[in-house]
């Protein structure tokens, strides 16, 4: 096993990274902005180096500095964790040139699949399906209205770089796409370099519904069920359960060996996810691949017993999967809620010190956080401050658990969504699993700050 790895990232997932390295006695070298000096992963990482200022393009995105860190430490892996550098194939090149093992797939695989538009070619040569929609750059808006004209309405406009939501729209008409054409465009040019849109046909009433998958440098793949991950806002996810109570045991093979298809078209090695859009009929498209850690794994881990990131670490240490398709177990059922720094009237970030944090315990209860009483969250990151996983015999059993325990959570100092979470999980709709991609924008309006100040 590794020695000494470095996680190039902070805030949860960093934390998590650590707790699976420290199991397997491996040091761990962590890197911090200067916002983020006093954060948990800071404290708990057996050697931590300041690489920049509060900015993450000063820090967090500085391949020079974390390299520098890596060479200064005898660092012998680096970990990307998710967001921030994990999807960023020139990061993982200059891993590999740097004698670094990159702790995901092969710079080439990220560099193709990061592209949506590239993305969809391999998906379509490899026989997996795909949305109906092109697979080259739009020129401009008139050849969008063009091309949506043809397909017919609606369509979604789509940023082909980066994911998140940002650069994405739905139109119902050229005129919509005349206005929304330059705007997307911009968003994805600022956030992400890369200007490229193209267009997808609408799918009605879609399920968002992805297959985690592992491979290894020996041709072994295999599928570690789905994760249901409809309930989003602005097209960011807020619910993540396993398995989905939507789909059949038939459309959950189909899915599953269509992912573990993909994965080995492309030479896949590590972990990651195949995101699919499901209709009402079961039918499912590709819609994009995670060529890293997802937010939601811990659901996966939950029902199936496996720590993913220690199986990355071994998949990167150039060991075979251990267990065949057959052996991969599903046992009950998880739910994971993402906590946010938010107000839950206006969603806007929350920034400010945490005075008061209380969390709930009992039984099936597990937290992905980074935070503790007297952190600051600050407004330069992501305002997700944790993640509440919990697990049940079957769905019934963990949403009362979660019910239970959103109810029991206490945080002062900062507004949050828990509020928005609650009435998520209270609904009838969600209860009875009918909660297609639309369902936060259809049913939830909250209007109240509950225990949360």
């Amino acid at each position: 096993m590794f020695k000494k790895i470095l996680i190039a990232n902070r805030g949860e997932i960093a934390v998590r990274v650590m707790c699976t390295c420290k199991a397997l006695g491996i040091t761990t070298i962590g890197v911090y902005s200067e916002a983020d000096a006093d954060a948990p992963h800071v404290k708990m990482a057996d050697e931590s180096y300041l690489i920049g200022g509060s900015r993450v393009a000063e820090s967090y995105l500085n391949i020079d500095k974390i390299l520098d860190v890596a060479r200064l430490t005898n660092a012998e892996a680096i970990h990307p964790g998710y967001g921030l550098l994990s999807e960023n194939a020139e990061f993982a090149r200059r891993c590999t040139e740097a004698g670094l093992t990159f702790i995901g797939p092969s710079p080439e695989v990220i560099s193709k699949m990061g592209s949506k538009i590239e993305s969809r070619k391999v998906m379509e040569e490899a026989g997996v399906p795909v949305v109906p929609g092109i697979t080259y750059p739009l020129a401009d808006a008139e050849e969008a209205v063009e091309v949506a004209d043809r397909i017919g309405y609606p369509v979604m406009l789509k940023a082909s770089a980066g994911g998140g939501g940002i650069g994405m729209q739905v139109v119902q008409n050229g005129d919509e796409i005349r206005k929304a054409f330059a705007g997307n465009q911009k968003r994805a040019t600022d956030f992400f370099g890369d200007g490229a849109m193209y267009i997808e046909k609408f799918v009605e009433n879609p399920r968002h519904i992805e297959i985690q998958i592992l491979a290894d440098s020996f041709g072994n793949a295999v599928y570690l069920w789905e994760r249901e991950c409809s309930v989003q806002r602005r097209h960011q996810k807020v619910v993540e359960e396993a398995p989905s109570s939507f789909i059949t045991e038939k459309t959950r093979t189909k899915m599953g060996e269509a992912a573990v298809k993909a994965a080995k078209s492309i030479g896949y090695k590590n972990a990651g996810t195949i995101e699919f859009l499901v209709d009402e009929e079961q039918n499912f498209y590709f819609l994009e691949m995670n060529t890293r850690l997802q937010v939601e794994h811990p659901v996966t881990e939950e029902i199936t017993g496996l720590d993913l990131v220690e199986q990355q670490l071994k998949i990167a240490l150039g060991e075979a999967l251990k267990f065949s398709q057959e052996e991969v177990k599903r046992e009950g059922h998880a739910i994971e809620v993402r906590i946010y720094a938010e107000d839950p009237k206006t969603f806007f970030p929350s920034p400010g010190k945490i005075t008061k944090l209380e969390l709930p315990n009992g039984p099936g209860v597990r937290h992905e956080l980074a935070i503790h009483c007297q952190s600051v969250v600050t407004p330069f990151y992501d305002p997700m401050i944790a993640k509440l996983v919990i697990k049940g015999s079957n769905r019934e059993e963990a949403i009362q658990r979660l019910q239970d325990a959103l109810a029991d959570y206490q945080i002062e100092g900062i507004k949050t969504n828990i509020p928005m979470l609650q009435e998520v999980i209270a609904h009838a709709a969600f209860h009875s699993g009918d909660t297609t991609t639309d369902f936060v924008s259809k049913y939830i309006q909250t209007k109240k700050t509950n225990n949360v100040k």
